[in-house]
């Protein structure tokens, strides 16, 4: 049994998209062991129902808390809108979400105090990056915007074909119209498509990618509650993370591989309705 400071942290997401999360934890916490969790056989989570979303969030938790995690990062926005407040009155651990982090680097970073969101049917819907971000600047002009088809692109891996900025223009176009100086990457599968979002909006808008300040509030979080892994001899790309997928582990491996700073062997499938 491990000491609760070597503990791993334990990452979930309904897909892929939270490995955006990872791949910052990683170059951000080096030390740090991961247990990632990605609920490939029922993404997306953004046009389901806030229960549903709550359902599906706690089985995983009990999934990984069977990992002895010390800590959990819920790498979705769709189940930090709708499951975060619930599961952390459930849990003895530390857990943090994707929102908190992106609006208030949004409020640090915007000048005209226009902010756009991008996000899933639901992050959208629920309101929870307006309401975030008032908290701290009243007065924020927040102009949303769903974008359901970046979630399917992404999981397919057509980040730069041609059908994919034709997509990206249409939604983007309207944001554009309400003078935006910055934008807020609302889900994380979108960190993927930021070189195409970024050509569409131009250079004057501030693209923020909640997936890098969560690793920094993660970092935050572990010194104060004195669970930080203060073992630094281990070789980053030797660290023992481990990663399990609802389904196609094969197509979830390939495409890790593709985005994390160093490849992982293999990907396991179990069974997250048993929990």
């Amino acid at each position: 049994m491990k000491n609760r400071c070597e503990a791993p942290i334990g990452v979930f997401d309904s897909g892929v998209g939270g490995l955006t999360v990872v791949r910052e934890i990683m170059r951000n916490l080096p030390n740090e062991e991961i247990v990632y969790f990605g609920d490939t056989a029922r993404v997306p989570y953004g046009s389901k129902s806030k229960e549903t979303v709550t359902r599906y969030s706690r089985q995983i938790v009990r999934f990984l808390q069977s990992k002895e995690v010390k800590a959990i990062v819920v790498a979705c926005n769709t189940a930090s809108a709708y499951a975060l407040e619930t599961i952390k009155k459930e849990l003895d651990i530390p857990i943090i979400g994707v929102v908190e982090p992106g609006a208030r680097v949004a409020c640090e970073t915007t000048v005209n105090d226009r902010i756009g969101v991008i996000g899933t049917e639901a992050t959208v819907h629920s309101g929870i990056y307006t309401s975030f971000i008032r908290r701290q600047k009243p007065d924020v002009q927040v102009v949303s915007k769903a974008c359901p088809l970046f979630v399917p692109l992404v999981e397919e891996g057509w980040l730069k074909d041609p059908i994919t900025m034709e997509v990206a223009r249409r939604y983007l176009e309207e944001l554009l119209q309400y003078d935006i100086d910055t934008l807020i990457l609302g889900c994380t599968h979108y960190p993927l498509l930021r070189s195409t979002v970024q050509k569409i909006v131009g250079d004057k808008v501030n693209l923020v990618n909640p997936a890098y300040e969560t690793a920094r509030d993660l970092k935050k979080l572990l010194e104060r509650e004195n669970l930080s892994n203060p073992d630094t001899e281990t070789d980053p790309s030797e660290m023992s993370h481990r990663f399990y997928v609802s389904d196609a582990a094969d197509k979830f491996n390939k495409f890790a591989n593709s985005i994390l700073p160093y490849d992982i062997d293999t990907t396991q499938e179990i069974p997250i309705e048993e929990y």
